[in-house]
């Protein structure tokens, strides 16, 4: 049976994660109030932000940048948009 989580980006009850994907304290607060869906808009975003600014997972300036990010779109809605990114047209 899977866990359910009141999720704090969608305000609603959603499937919870499967494991803590971030370590440390962030990591646990997102396992705690996140769910599936906005874990994967999370992650998509996170592409973006990658790709649009050339970031390096692996550089931890980058990864301290992609932690204040994830923060901010998950629980404080005040994200940076990516330089550069425009959004495909409307259909």
């Amino acid at each position: 049976m899977s866990r359910t989580v009141f999720c704090q980006l969608h305000q609603r009850e959603a499937e919870g994660l499967d494991f803590v994907p971030w370590p440390g304290e962030l990591g646990k607060r997102v396992y705690a109030g996140i769910g599936k869906p906005a874990w994967a808009q999370w992650l998509a975003y996170q592409t973006k932000l990658i790709n649009e600014n050339r970031l390096s997972p692996l550089d931890p300036k980058h990864r301290a940048f992609l932690e204040g990010q994830m923060e901010k779109f998950l629980f404080g809605g005040d994200a940076e948009i990516p330089a550069g990114f425009v959004a495909p047209p409307a259909e």
